[in-house]
């Protein structure tokens, strides 16, 4: 399997299936770095490159380097001990134009994740909405909302976090 592709199952067993290989993670989503290498037959020297060269800084060790997480994207229940920051003035979205109807009627919305996935910067943004095809950016009043009550967090790979966006505090950018 290619690293892409092993970074790819890491993802998806560190974020959403771990029972797919028989993983246990805690309440903030570790997992123990040997029985991860066990169950999915990934040796830990591949499992350090895919960290350390991951340019979205997916996953993370804990400072012994015997358990490791995703950093953020989960769509199963764990705490990844994120501090509530403030945001921001503005944060960005990036989307495809299939979803912008519902988004300006329901704002942002988690779908199967924990959080709504901001981005700092347009480029980022934009970046994310490619995947989903033709990408439509939307710009977030995040510190207003932020001073509304709404809680948001930054994981470690920089990511801006919060559980929704409702529509008045969005513009569509292009």
């Amino acid at each position: 399997m290619s690293r892409k592709n092993t970074s790819k199952f890491l993802s998806l067993i560190l974020r959403h299936k771990p029972q797919l290989v028989g993983l246990e993670l805690d309440e903030h989503g570790w997992a123990h770095v040997d029985e991860l290498c066990r169950v999915t037959k990934i040796d830990r020297a591949t499992l350090e490159q895919i960290v350390a060269s991951d340019d979205k800084r997916r996953y993370s060790f804990s400072d012994d380097g015997r358990l490791i997480r995703a950093n953020q994207g989960h769509s199963i229940p764990v705490d990844v001990e994120l501090a509530e920051l403030e945001p921001p003035k503005i944060l960005f979205h990036g989307t495809g134009e299939k979803s912008v109807a519902s988004i300006k009627l329901r704002g942002l919305m988690k779908m199967s994740r924990l959080y709504v996935h901001l981005s700092a910067d347009v480029e980022t943004a934009r970046k994310v909405g490619m995947r989903h095809g033709v990408p439509k950016i939307f710009r977030v009043q995040s510190l207003r909302m932020f001073a509304d009550g709404f809680k948001f967090f930054r994981s470690v790979n920089g990511v801006w976090l919060t559980e929704h966006v409702p529509a008045n505090y969005l513009e569509e950018i292009f």
